[in-house]
This record gives C-alpha cells, structure tokens and sequence, in this order.
C-alpha cells in the first residue's frame, strides 16, 4: 500500500492525555501607572534627600565656620524639592497607589519645619541658626529613614522606590473625599489658628507689652511712669495707620500742661527721593493715617526727632526704595528696583541702628531736658520704640503707676472702644 502523497509526516508528539495545557504567561504589575509612579515618586524622593545633605553641609559651615558657600544651590535644591513635594501631595488625593505612610510625612515635612521655625524666631531669634541646623539634620535622618523603608535596605537604586510599595488601586473616590475633607476641615484650619498665635506672640513680645494682638482687633497700651520728685512720663505707642477714632481719643486724653515729644524725622538736605507718607496702605485697609488724624490740642508740641543726613546712606538708600513702594505701589519701576535691590552685608545691625537706637538715644535727650521745664512729658511714638525707653527711664527712676488700653484697630468696625483702667 502506498502512503499518500499529499499527507505531510509529522515530527511532533502528542501531548499525553495526563499533562495539562500551558498556562497564559502571569500578568505583571507593571501597567500604564505604576513605572511612571514610581519615576514621580523617586523624583520626589531623590530631591529631598538632596536638598536635606546640601541643606546640612550648608548650615554646618556657616554654623561653624561663617561659610556661606552653598546658598545658590541650596536655594534651587529646596525649590525643585518642595515643587515635587507638592505634584506628590495632589497625586496622594488622586491615587491611591501612594503610599502615605511613607510620602505624607515627606511632603509635609517643610510645611511643618516652617511652622516650626515662626515661634523659635520670635523667642529665640539670635540663635536661629543652630535651629536651622537641627531641622536639616532632622530631614537627612528622614530622608535616610523613607529610603530605608521604600526599598526594605540602604541600596541607591534607581528606581529608589521599590514596585512593591505602592498600592492597586488607580483612583477612589473615598480616597479623594477624604483627602479633600481633611486638607479643608483640619490642616487649614490648624495653620490659620497656628499662625493667629504666632502672630499676637510675636506683636506681644517683640513691643514688650506694649501691643497686642487680639480678636477684637489691636490694642495698644499706654502707660504712665512716675518719679518720686512727681515728674511723669507717658508712653504712647502708636501705629502709622489706625482708626481715626483711636487718634483722636488719645490726642483728648493729653493734660493741657505737659510737653509731647513729637514722632518724625525731617529731611532738611531733601535726602529722601519721596515724601514719607502710609496713605496708601491705610486708603487699602480702610484707615485712617496717623499724620493726618493725630492732632493734639492740648500741651505743648515739641519735635524731638533727628534729621535724615544723621542716618547712614545705605539706609538712605533703603527708605528711598521703601517709600517708593508706598507712595507709587508696586508698578514695574518699583518691582524692578526691588528685584535689583541687594542689602549689604551685616546690613540689618547697621538698619536697626539707624531707624531705633540714634532716634531713641535722641528722644531720650530731649526727655531729660525738657523734664526741666514740666511735670509731664508724653511721648507719643511707634511701639518698636517703647520696649528700650521704657528700660531706660525706669533706670532714671521712673517706675511704671498706670496703664490705660485702647484698641488701635478694631476688627470689623472702625469705632476704636473707650479707654480702660
């Protein structure tokens, strides 16, 4: 018998009937999300611990050494960082493939640092450079720490989180409500209050009583310092622009027969490029400005400020700048010198000098000679003022016998309250 032509011989073999078919290949995590997230993430990741190291390096050398080498590229690190902080922070709503655990405290870290910083600034302010240092060496720990946990050993691997991490899920619905819930009902409304008392203690601090920050509005207190010869002294303090009710009840409250030491320094050699003037800002904020309502009928007006020439000419240069702003706004001529502007170094001891301690050395002069001709003497100037000439006559011996509250401006209303006991 002949086989047939057309019939092809084969060279595979039957499977047996006891092996099973072969399976479809097992499908992978790696979809259209997660490779991309785990770049972001890396990223995200990779940048805070840059910016954590370079931050340390920096803060040490100046800390130690007075070495300020790394600022240009700390400054461009901490951008890119808090720039991936927070693409991360809106995918976390997003998504929940992010693990929160991990990437949460990541973004929220200069958040919290921030806030952190505002109450050491207030109090500790001359050593706020060993808190910066302690804050970056708080950030490389975490950094190292999330490292750690995202690839489970210090390996630096790209990517530098590991697959494993991250969660199945593209989108939830649950997961975006209570993200959006959170960030509105309770981190927000913690950073508001946070600031609201960062604020009213920074303005009781730093004016030493002399102010506070309330939710009425803001207050001021006047005191009045007695000697034991009968001579008094009243520490007014004032703000540029207020209620114009609270000027005119203080400019009332003068005795008819005491001399007030006038605010203002004069500009005989015309030094200042623009007029000194809070017009503006109190017309934005509905107020009123202290030079056009303050006016006291009663005593004797003496000027006991010193002239613009007495000041240094990068202070000059400063109040130009300054007043610039106030009187034109922020246009482009102002934007620009300001972007160009670049203080020199140890500026602020210099600036500080100039604007508090010369003034209040003159004031105080003024003080001790006009003390000659009258048993009372008020002084009616700005509250940052008050805290060093209130030292000082109480050194002179003057001691504090009264204090009388008024409210500067009041909140939601422009009728300052009568004065308090």
């Amino acid at each position: 018998m002949q086989p047939d032509p057309n019939t092809q011989p084969s060279n595979s073999t039957p499977p047996t009937s006891g092996t099973p078919p072969p399976l479809p290949p097992k499908p992978t995590r790696e979809s259209d999300l997660v490779q991309p997230m785990r770049i972001v993430l890396s990223l995200c990741l990779g940048l805070f611990l840059a910016d954590a190291v370079v931050s340390l390096v920096d803060d040490s050398l100046i800390l130690f050494f007075n070495l300020h080498a790394l600022a240009a590229i700390r400054g461009m690190l901490f951008f890119f960082a808090v720039l991936m902080a927070i693409v991360v922070y809106i995918l976390m709503a997003l998504t929940p493939m992010i693990p929160k655990r991990l990437f949460l405290p990541l973004t929220l870290f200069n958040l919290v640092a921030g806030l952190l910083v505002v109450p050491c600034a207030i109090y500790f302010f001359d050593r706020i450079q060993q808190v910066s240092w302690v804050i970056s060496v708080c950030q490389v720990i975490l950094g190292l720490g999330i490292l750690w946990w995202a690839q489970g050993e210090f390996k630096f691997r790209w990517p530098l989180v590991a697959e494993n991490q991250l969660g199945l899920r593209r989108f939830s619905w649950l997961n975006l409500s209570v993200f959006v819930l959170v960030n509105v009902f309770v981190l927000l409304p913690v950073v508001i209050i946070y600031f609201a008392v960062c604020s009213a203690s920074a303005v009781g601090h730093f004016s030493d009583g002399f102010l506070a920050l309330r939710l009425g509005g803001l207050k001021v207190y006047v005191r009045k310092y007695v000697r034991d010869d009968g001579k008094t002294i009243q520490l007014v303090p004032m703000a540029h622009v207020g209620d114009a009710d609270f000027y005119q009840k203080l400019a009332q409250s003068f005795p008819t027969n005491s001399i007030i030491l006038m605010e203002g320094v004069s500009d005989d050699q015309n030094l200042l490029t623009n007029h000194i003037t809070y017009q503006r800002m109190a017309d934005s904020l509905g107020l009123a400005e202290q030079q056009k309502e303050f006016n006291p009928m009663q005593g004797e007006m003496v000027r006991a400020d010193i002239d613009v020439s007495q000041f240094s000419t990068n202070t000059i240069d400063l109040l130009n700048l300054i007043m610039l702003v106030h009187a034109k706004g922020v246009n482009d001529q102002s934007l620009m010198m300001l972007t160009r502007y670049t203080p020199p170094p140890h500026f602020e001891k210099q600036l500080f000098d100039d604007l508090l301690r010369k003034r209040n050395r003159h004031l105080l002069g003024e003080m001790e000679s006009r003390l000659l001709e009258t048993e009372n003497i008020i002084v009616p100037w700005g509250a940052a003022h008050m805290p060093e000439i209130a030292r000082e006559i109480q050194k002179a011996g003057f001691r504090l016998k009264e204090t009388r509250e008024y409210t500067a401006i009041q909140f939601g209303s422009r009728n300052a309250s009568q004065p308090k006991d």
